[in-house]
């Protein structure tokens, strides 16, 4: 798709989790492609990453891994945009007898709490300046789960964008908007290894293994998954002034997946 760059976020600093591959990564670039300071976390940093000076390294699942972005974060001067891309599920299929005590905490830490703590350490300072804008990255799993593989991930995130919704409403007096963002099938490297992997599988075609997947989600309507910088554009358009009288809202990217109002 193509892409044009602008100075809308100019004088805007920002923080991305999950930012060093897939979505995260194509949110990171195009914010700094529309002026913003981003810095970016993640457990390790990448050898081509864009801006290593702005890289912080660091587990958000754990407290203390918290605690030291929020601190380096507040001792660079803060932010007013914050990109909460880190998640994902690595639990077992085979239902909710599959999953343990384990399996559940790991969820929720990484879905839901990793947001929290960070939000609870980084959005006083934008109360304060009376400005500034919170993206939760949820997914469309919290309105349809898959019993079968993504139980967890599903509850999680379904909790992460009521979380997001309550938090809208309480801060917005202040000047800071949170919204959140509900992809569907993305066609990341990660997702393009899965298709690889099942072409292998099966009958060696690629497209039957894409179709295979997009069938697997009850179909896409458009008839492709959205590609990451897609989703990079919305987030965009969300933290920018554009969108200055939106905040509570849930944008569903999802090419028609979502079929109930």
């Amino acid at each position: 798709m193509a892409e044009q760059a602008s100075d809308e976020l100019s004088g805007h600093r920002a923080l991305v989790t999950g930012s060093t591959k897939g979505t995260g990564a194509a949110i990171a670039q195009q914010l700094r492609r529309h002026g913003a300071e981003v810095w970016t976390v993640a457990r390790n940093k990448p050898e081509d990453h864009p801006d290593p000076k702005r890289f912080i390294a660091a587990d958000l699942t754990t407290i203390d891994g918290t605690a030291a972005v929020a601190d380096h974060i507040t001792g660079v001067g803060g932010v007013d945009v914050l990109v909460h891309v880190v998640g994902g599920s690595d639990s077992p299929a085979g239902g909710f007898a599959a999953l343990s005590e384990e399996n559940w905490d790991a969820e929720l830490r990484r879905n839901l709490l990793v947001a929290v703590r960070l939000d609870r350490a980084l959005i006083p300072a934008m109360i304060n300046a009376r400005r500034g804008s919170v993206v939760h990255i949820s997914s469309i799993q919290r309105q349809m789960p898959l019993s079968n593989g993504t139980l967890a991930y599903a509850a999680a995130k379904a909790a992460l964008t009521t979380y997001s919704k309550g938090l809208a409403t309480e801060i917005a007096p202040f000047g800071v908007r949170v919204n959140s963002v509900a992809p569907g099938f993305i066609r990341t490297s990660a997702a393009e290894r899965l298709i690889e992997r099942m072409a292998d599988a099966g009958d060696g075609s690629r497209d039957h293994a894409l179709q295979q997947l997009m069938a697997s989600l009850g179909g896409i309507p458009l008839g492709r998954p959205a590609e990451p910088a897609e989703v990079a554009e919305l987030v965009t358009f969300l933290v920018s002034d554009r969108a200055s009288a939106i905040t509570g809202a849930e944008h569903i990217i999802d090419g028609g997946t979502i079929r109930t109002v």
